[in-house]
């Protein structure tokens, strides 16, 4: 099967990757005369007792098309964290000071630094060249390109419950009489559930080559491995040196799921991953406790707006149960968000990234009563086009809703029937993407006629590590199409803003499936959202 409306790294983005690949490659391959020369494609070993350049990685800032900060870890801390910003066309510009943060484990007591150099004055829709370093270290180099200003196309992707591949906990035999099947050799698992899955999905994502990738949450898993005895600092190292591959050449922009939350590591378990993100309007939290947990920014004619949603979710699957912790601040925020949001000509989509799922067919797990509850009257009120989420380890998607039954399990009515093109100014489509490398596959646990499962309550106290869940069983008829077959993969988005005399603007969705270390494609769903341009209206 061939695969549609894709090329793999074309363009500028590609132009400065292969800047980046070949090393110190000559003049001409860095994109113009003498460029070969530049401090940024200069490289000294680092000294020893010095840590290097680790899991570098990318997030946008507050305004995408001017705004990006370049983050790298290290296990001691450093002097003068900076980043040098340059061009494919040759020369370095300006050194950017990096503000370094730390937080120590509260397990392991070791303590991490977290240095973002936030980089502002940028060009939108360009191509950036720059590297990281500190005294001593040997600097590491990527590039980014610029989110566009205004109406413009571009491709984004999507997945969640990645975990890492890394080998870290040793397998004990089932009795002292049982001889190893390999003779007197340990063998190791990952301590998160991570599969090899977990590292070629990062090659997967290169082959699409997009501006940015979404993470729909638990997304290394530590608390996971911290609940178990292992190390959650390695775990969360793992995870940053394993993605950079990635994430030092486009955005990886995350939503918090309940496997990062951390006993220990802050009230809310979420101090490890606060430190280790710089998202846009963290630094003007109200609250320090809450500090990028939820946010917004704008790419395009597209508002993606990043929620928390263990704090609405009735489910106890983390570490710590949330449920609550933001006294309502988080849905007051995400109400202004919408509402602005949807009033801005601007601005014709609005997507939504969360972890815990308002639809599934599952037969295990399921939907969240409390996440229909508290948000899904907002993203009918203000008339939310995608919902992705994680959670559950398959692939599923709605058809597009609007409203809820009268019934205890809030069931969203479908406003249409079609599975290949949905009209998303009438319904807003959930979808389930959260096959990113957990080896807990679900793809074979799923409801055979259109049914689901829905939490609605918990005991009150834990029974081992979680409260116990109560289910309800409902029909589906927001059901649309689900993969049975493939156990991971992840989905893109082309945006195709159309023309203001059409009045309409289209997304192309694929979800593809992939295969070995290289991230070999084959798609497995494919369809169209669409709805009315925000400069049509009236």
């Amino acid at each position: 099967m061939s695969i549609p409306r894709r090329t793999l790294l074309t363009g500028p983005t590609a132009g400065a990757a292969a800047v980046v690949v070949g090393g110190g490659g000559s003049a001409a391959a860095a994109g113009g005369p003498g460029a070969g020369g530049t401090p940024l494609l200069q490289r000294t070993p680092s000294r020893i007792g010095v840590p290097g350049v680790a899991g570098l990685h990318l997030q946008f800032g507050a305004d995408p098309a001017t705004e990006m900060t370049v983050s790298w870890i290290s296990p001691q801390s450093v002097r003068r964290p900076r980043v040098r910003l340059g061009s494919p066309d040759g020369g370095s510009g300006r050194v950017v000071d990096a503000e370094t943060r730390t937080y120590r484990d509260g397990l392991s007591q070791r303590e991490v630094y977290v240095h973002h150099a936030r980089i502002t004055g940028l060009r939108p829709d360009t191509a950036y060249l720059y590297s990281a370093g500190h005294d001593g270290a040997a600097q590491e180099t990527g590039s980014f390109t610029t989110a566009p200003r205004g109406r413009a196309a571009f491709t984004f992707t999507s997945f969640g419950d990645q975990g890492t591949p890394n080998l870290r906990r040793t397998l004990k035999w089932p009795t002292k009489d049982t001889p190893p099947p390999l003779g007197p050799f340990p063998l190791y698992t990952s301590t998160q559930g991570g599969t090899e899955a977990s590292g070629d999905i990062v090659a997967a994502v290169e082959r699409v080559g997009p501006l940015f990738n979404l993470v729909n949450g638990d997304l290394c898993y530590a608390g996971v491995a911290g609940a178990i005895g292992e190390d959650r600092v390695a775990t969360w190292a793992d995870w940053f040196i394993g993605n950079s591959r990635s994430a030092r050449l486009r955005p990886w922009m995350p939503c918090v799921g309940n496997g990062e939350t951390e006993k220990g590591n802050g009230p809310l378990g979420l101090t490890g991953y606060q430190t280790y993100f710089s998202l846009p309007g963290a630094a003007t939290a109200a609250e320090p406790e809450t500090r990028g947990l939820w946010y917004a920014f704008t790419v395009g004619a597209v508002r993606f707006v990043s929620l928390a949603n263990d704090d609405v979710a009735i489910v106890d699957s983390g570490d710590l149960y949330l449920r609550g912790y933001s006294g309502g601040a988080q849905r007051r925020w995400l109400e202004r968000e919408l509402k602005a949001a949807r009033a801005d000509r601007g601005i014709d989509w609005i997507v939504v990234f969360m972890h815990h799922p308002m639809i599934s067919s599952h037969r295990s797990g399921g939907s969240d009563l409390g996440v229909r509850q508290e948000w899904g009257p907002l993203f009918d009120a203000y008339g939310v086009d995608l919902v992705l989420c994680g959670h559950e380890h398959y692939y599923e998607r709605s058809l597009p809703v609007r409203g809820a039954l009268p019934n205890d399990a809030r069931t969203p009515i479908p406003v249409s029937t079609a599975t290949d093109v949905a009209d998303t100014g009438k319904g807003t489509v959930h979808m389930i993407i959260g096959g990113g490398g957990n080896f807990a596959t679900t793809q074979d646990d799923l409801f055979e006629e259109p049914k689901g499962r829905v939490v609605v309550e918990v005991s009150k106290e834990p029974e081992g590590r979680h409260r116990k869940p109560v289910y309800l069983t409902e029909d589906a008829p927001w059901r649309a199409v689900q993969d049975r077959v493939h156990p991971h993969g992840f989905a893109a988005f082309d945006v195709d803003p159309g023309t203001r005399g059409s009045g309409r603007t289209r997304m192309h969705v694929t979800y593809y499936t992939f295969d070995g270390p290289y991230g070999e494609l084959t798609p497995v769903d494919t369809f169209v959202l669409e709805r009315p341009r925000a400069d049509a209206r009236p």
